[in-house]
């Protein structure tokens, strides 16, 4: 898995796969004759299904390509395992702005020093990181507070006149 880093956004982390395809713009690879445009692709288990966090996810892999390799990375693909199908995504000027806001908004939690409530949803299910989020148990809408004056809460007396 190479690792990938993008210093303007902040971002580190690794590709599952870099393609490299023959174009006639991109880089030079050594050993191989003419121009090579860089392909992240982002495998999934599942079946197909379009999803925004999946292509925020490779978009900001191709931010971090495009840094650290010095060319433009137009587009990707998602790859799902389960029914062995490949979306190639287009990594538009408005999926490069949400990905950068996203990584803003990281950041902005990340100095605030608070974590955002876990919600859970289907999808959670299926998320590599369930058992860390834990989004049943830390995402209750519950607070705690309110649970613990209710349940010592006193009864009133009734005042006589």
């Amino acid at each position: 898995m190479p690792n990938l880093s993008c210093v303007r956004q902040g971002l580190i982390g690794q590709a599952d796969v870099v393609e490299f395809h023959q174009s006639d713009t991109g880089i030079t690879l050594h050993g191989a004759s003419g121009l090579w445009q860089p392909f992240p692709v982002e495998y999934k288990r599942g079946i197909q299904k379009k999803r925004q966090e999946y292509d925020i996810q490779l978009c900001a892999q191709a931010l971090c390509l495009e840094e650290m390799l010095h060319t433009e990375v137009p587009s990707g693909a998602l790859y799902y395992g389960k029914s062995h199908r490949r979306m190639e995504i287009n990594l538009s000027a408005a999926l490069r702005e949400k990905t950068e806001n996203a990584a803003q908004q990281l950041h902005e939690l990340v100095e605030s020093r608070t974590t955002p409530t876990a919600r859970y949803c289907k999808k959670c299910d299926s998320c590599s990181l369930y058992s860390y989020c834990m989004p049943k148990t830390t995402g209750m809408t519950k607070k705690i507070d309110l649970y613990l004056s209710k349940a010592f809460e006193l009864p009133q007396l009734e005042k006589s006149s």
